[in-house]
C-alpha cells in the first residue's frame, strides 16, 4: 500500500523538481553560450564516486545515539508515534580552594523520555504525551563542600529515582494554539536562554530568583508541578505563553524546608497545595525562520541577519508569604517569639535575551553568542530579591571541531533587604555586631564543551565564586562568629551520553 507525502514533504519534492528544471534550464543556456569552451578544461567526473545510503542509524562513531536502531526496534516504535529516549549526565566537582571544605563528589542523571504522538499512532491529530523519569545517583556537591547560593551544578539533588514530568499536550489551532495538561518542569519552557545553558551552573538554567524564593524551589527539576499552559503565536516572530500551577510541588514545604525533596521523594505526590503560582512569557524571534520555513528571512542585501530570541515574563504566587525580618508586631524575629508579618503574595519580574553577534560567513558554523537574563523580587519577603546571568558563547571555536563549544559567564545575586537586616539582627540579639550581614554573591565560570562523537559530550569547567553565600558566615549557628566563608575555586569534568 503506498502512503501518500506529508503536505511539508510534497512542498520540498516540488521545490526540488522546480529547482532541478531550473537549473538544468540555465546548464542548457551556458552550454549554447559557452560552445567554444575547450572541454580538456572541464574537470572529468570522478568515477570513483558511488552514491552511499543515507541512514542514520549505521555508523557507530557517526550515528545520533549510541545503541542507534536497536535492531530495528526503534524504528518499529517509531512507526507507532512512540519515542524513547535516554541519557545519562555524570561529572566530578572539586572545591580546590576556599568554601567550606577542600574535596570533591561525583554526581549521575540518567532521564529516561517516552512519548506519544496520536497521529502517528492512528488515533487523533495534534495530540502528544510525555512522560519522564529520572534517576539520580551519587551526592549533592555545592551544600558541603562551597556554600554558595549559585549551587555549581545543574544537575546536583538528593540521590532519588522519580518520576519527573507526565503530562498531555493538545494542539488547538493548527501549530498556532496548544495547551498542555500535567506534572511539568517549569524549567523547560520558561526563562530559559538558549545560549546560558551551555554552563554546569544551576543558576544559567533555573534561576536564582525562583530557586530561593519560591517554596521548595518551585516547580523545577528535580520536583514538577500539577499544572496547565497555553501556548499561542502571534505572528511569526512573537509567542504568548502562560499557566497556573499548584504553588508547592511538596504539598507542605514547611514539614522539612532544610530538604523539601524528601517530601516528594518518588515525584508522585502530585500537590494541589501551597496556593496557585500564575507565570507568564512573551517571547520574540528576531531573524528566525518563519513558520513552516526552513530558512532565515533574506534581507533586501541579501545577507542572512543573526538570529536573537527576547523575552519578558513575570511569576505570581498567590499564597501569603512570611517577612524575613519583622515579626507581627513590627518588632526584629530575632528579637521575639512571635510571628512574622505576613505579606499577600509574591512575586517576580524577568527578562532573558540570546543573540548571536557575529558569524564570518552566513554557512559557517562559527558563531559568537552573548546572554543575559535579570530578575527582581520584593526584598522584604525573599531570601534572594535579585538575580542576573550574562555570558558570551563561542561555537566551532577551533578548525574542524564544528560542534564544540566555549563559554564565559557571570552570575550575580542580590540577598533581600529584610533578610539581611535580618542577619545584623541576630548578631545584635547575641551581642555580636559584627556578626556577618548577608549581602551578594558573585560567579563566574568558563567552560569548554568537547563533542566527541554525535551521542557522547565531554565539558571541562572551572568556577570562582566570590563572597561566598554572599557573605555568609563560616558556622552560621554560632552567632559569635564573624569570619565568612573564604571564596571559592571550583573545578570539574562532565560526560553526557545519549542512548
Amino acid at each position: 500500500m503506498k502512503r501518500s507525502l506529508p503536505p511539508h514533504a510534497r512542498r520540498l519534492l516540488s521545490c526540488a523538481i522546480a529547482s532541478g528544471l531550473l537549473l538544468a534550464g540555465m546548464a542548457r543556456a551556458e552550454q549554447s553560450a559557452g560552445n567554444d569552451i575547450n572541454p580538456a578544461d572541464v574537470p572529468e567526473v570522478d568515477q570513483a564516486i558511488k552514491a552511499k545510503p543515507d541512514s542514520q542509524w549505521t555508523g557507530w562513531w557517526n550515528r545520533s545515539t549510541l545503541l542507534g536502531d536497536m535492531g530495528g526496534l526503534r524504528s518499529a516504535l517509531g512507526r507507532q508515534g512512540i519515542t524513547v529516549g535516554l541519557t545519562e549526565s555524570s561529572e566530578y566537582l572539586r572545591n580546590v580552594s576556599g568554601g567550606l571544605q577542600y574535596g570533591g563528589q561525583y554526581q549521575g542523571l540518567a532521564t529516561l523520555t517516552l512519548g506519544l504522538d496520536t497521529q502517528r499512532a492512528g488515533w487523533w491529530d495534534g495530540g502528544s504525551f510525555n512522560v519522564s523519569v529520572l534517576d539520580i545517583h551519587g551526592k549533592p556537591f555545592s551544600g558541603q563542600y562551597v556554600g554558595s547560593i549559585q549551587t555549581a551544578s545543574g544537575i546536583e539533588a538528593d540521590r532519588a529515582s522519580r518520576l519527573w514530568e507526565a503530562w498531555f499536550q493538545q494542539q488547538l489551532n493548527g501549530e498556532r494554539l496548544d495547551l498542555k495538561l500535567g506534572q511539568q518542569s517549569l524549567d523547560q519552557e520558561f526563562m530559559v536562554s538558549q545560549y546560558g545553558s551551555l554552563f554546569m551552573g544551576t543558576m544559567f538554567g533555573w534561576a536564582a530568583v525562583p530557586s530561593a524564593d519560591m517554596p521548595a524551589g518551585g516547580p523545577a527539576y528535580p520536583l514538577s508541578g500539577l499544572g496547565a499552559r497555553l501556548r499561542g503565536k502571534i505572528g511569526d516572530n512573537i509567542t504568548v505563553l502562560g499557566g497556573a500551577f499548584a504553588g508547592d510541588p511538596t504539598r507542605d514545604v514547611s514539614q522539612n524546608p532544610s530538604d523539601p525533596q524528601q517530601l516528594n521523594k518518588y515525584g508522585t505526590t502530585f500537590s494541589r497545595h501551597g496556593g496557585t503560582l500564575f507565570i507568564g512569557e512573551l517571547q520574540y524571534g528576531r531573524n528566525l525562520p518563519s513558520n513552516g520555513a526552513l530558512e532565515t528571512p533574506r534581507p533586501l542585501n541579501g545577507v542572512g541577519g543573526l538570529p536573537g530570541t527576547y523575552k519578558v515574563g513575570f511569576w505570581y504566587l498567590n499564597q501569603k508569604t512570611p517577612d524575613t525580618r519583622w515579626d507581627v508586631n513590627g518588632q526584629p524575629l530575632a528579637l521575639n517569639l512571635a510571628g512574622p508579618q505576613m505579606h499577600e503574595g509574591n512575586y517576580s519580574i524577568y527578562a532573558v535575551a540570546d543573540q548571536t553577534v557575529w558569524r564570518p560567513a552566513e554557512d559557517s558554523s562559527k558563531t559568537l553568542n552573548v546572554f543575559a537574563r535579570a530578575m527582581a523580587a520584593p526584598g522584604d519577603r525573599n531570601l534572594v530579591s535579585f538575580s542576573a546571568n550574562a555570558g558570551i558563547t563561542l561555537t566551532a571555536p577551533f578548525a574542524g571541531r564544528d560542534n564544540d563549544i566555549a563559554g564565559l559567564a557571570v552570575g550575580y545575586v542580590k540577598v533581600g533587604n529584610h533578610q539581611a537586616g535580618n542577619d545584623l539582627d541576630n548578631g545584635i540579639a547575641n551581642g555580636n555586631p559584627l556578626y556577618p550581614a548577608r549581602g551578594d554573591e558573585t560567579q563566574i565560570e568558563a567552560t569548554y564543551q568537547y563533542q566527541l562523537t554525535p551521542w557522547w559530550q565531554w565539558q571541562a569547567d572551572l568556577q570562582y565564586v566570590r563572597n561566598v553565600g554572599a557573605g555568609a558566615s563560616a558556622t552560621p549557628s554560632d552567632y559569635t562568629s564573624t569570619q565568612k566563608i573564604p571564596n571559592s575555586w571550583v573545578v570539574g569534568l562532565k560526560t553526557t551520553i545519549t542512548f
